[in-house]
């Protein structure tokens, strides 16, 4: 049975930080990338940014490069994100997000993250 357990979220005001993890269990086959999407009402889902497992390549939304960064430790199927310099902007649900090889993605639940001005 497989699980991604996200933590990290809450409410911070703006400049300052917040750090999200995210610990997949289970028996998982064919892990391509980790990495966090958000989403906000009236928008799309959007990645924020992801690590490949196997070399490590990063993706990051533009809007985020530069205050966010994210790192993995594969040995524990766990994926983090640092987030500095927050913005309201960035106020969103945050959702851990399994990318595998010719399979269908695992998701967390989600994470509120709330930035005040």
């Amino acid at each position: 049975q497989v699980e991604l357990v996200e933590s990290g979220g809450g409410l911070v005001q703006a400049g300052g930080s917040l750090r999200l993890s995210c610990a997949a269990s289970g028996s998982i086959s064919s892990i391509k990338a980790m990495g966090w999407y958000r989403q906000t009402p009236g928008k799309q889902r959007e990645l924020v940014a992801r690590i490949f497992v196997r070399g490590g390549h990063t993706d990051y939304l533009d809007s985020v490069r530069g205050r966010f960064a994210i790192s993995r430790d594969n040995a524990k199927n766990t994926v983090y994100l640092q987030m500095n310099s927050l913005k309201p902007e960035d106020t969103a649900v945050y959702y851990c997000n399994l990318e595998r090889w010719w399979l269908q993605d695992y998701w967390g639940q989600g994470t509120q993250v709330t930035v005040s001005s």
